[in-house]
């Protein structure tokens, strides 16, 4: 018998999966999981609802997003707290910089060193996408109970994190 297709799910613990399966059923399970979400995340780019506009590259929305909870920082800085290389970062806000979502600014203390600064435009557009984003999970998680989003959420900020750990145990230190 050829294995289940696990892209669909009966029920929010997933349907189809035996109820206590092996553990490498499990992780080959997990990982299938894993992959169909992030194909289906990319396919949505989990723009939200509404209108095409909502959407937002997942590089702009997290590089905005830490902008505004963390405030204006340098490349460097804004690269360590995302685990990315400061090249990336530079290209990565390039575009955001020409659209006037990220403005360059003189360092407050350090006037020659340059910081990255969420605009008010770019305050808008995040605020924008996030409500589009929120009304997505909403309807997403529509059957769900506050207890299922409330445990959902915590293992995904839990496997995140493991996976975040796991890049940086395995990262090579950059040269400054």
């Amino acid at each position: 018998m050829p294995p289940q297709d696990m892209t669909t799910a009966a029920s929010p613990s997933g349907g189809a999966a035996p109820e206590h399966p092996g553990p490498d059923r499990l992780l080959d399970s997990l990982q299938h999981q894993v992959a169909v979400f992030a194909r289906r995340a990319e396919q949505t780019r989990l723009g939200g609802v509404g209108q095409v506009r909502n959407s937002m590259d997942r590089a702009a929305y997290l590089l905005l997003n830490r902008l505004d909870k963390e405030g204006p920082m340098g490349v460097k800085a804004l690269a360590a707290g995302m685990g990315i290389d400061s090249s990336t970062v530079t290209r990565q806000v390039a575009p955001l910089v020409d659209t006037g979502l990220v403005k360059r600014t003189s360092h407050p203390e350090d006037g020659r060193a340059v910081v990255l600064q969420l605009s008010p435009r770019g305050q808008a557009r995040l605020e924008e996408v996030r409500a589009s984003r929120r009304e997505l999970m909403s309807q997403v998680t529509d059957g769900w109970t506050q207890e299922e989003r409330d445990v959902f959420c915590a293992l995904l900020t839990r496997f995140n994190g493991s996976l975040a750990a796991r890049q940086a145990a395995y990262q090579p230190p950059q040269s400054d």
